[in-house]
């Protein structure tokens, strides 16, 4: 995919289509709701308006039926930076008892 906008930069129109000619054009649509409880939800319409100063709006809707796909897939969530990347689980050696020594045990 194309880069992201700058942090609290708004995405335009012409960097939404950057993003989505870089896509499948088979791709199905989601929006990603939420980013405390990332969720799916299918994408329904599309219009365009102003906002209170007079500038174009286009605005993506979800669904009128508000059809939700579950949870995002974790790398999605991560990508978007609304979850930490998960490290891979840390295990202690396990050292064997010398003859006479019965200290085996997991260290960290």
């Amino acid at each position: 995919m194309a880069p992201q906008p700058e942090p609290g930069a708004e995405m335009t129109v012409a960097g939404l289509i950057k993003h989505l000619s870089a896509a499948d054009p088979s791709a199905r649509v989601r929006l990603a709701i939420n980013p405390f409880v990332p969720m799916a939800h299918k994408m329904g319409f599309v219009t365009a308006d102003t906002d209170g100063d007079g500038r174009p709006v286009v605005y993506l809707a979800e669904d009128a039926e508000a059809v939700q796909y579950g949870y995002l897939p974790r790398p999605v969530a991560e990508a978007l930076i609304w979850m930490p990347p998960v490290e891979p689980p840390t295990r202690g050696r396990r050292l064997r008892a010398v003859s006479g020594d019965d200290t085996s045990r997991d260290t960290p």
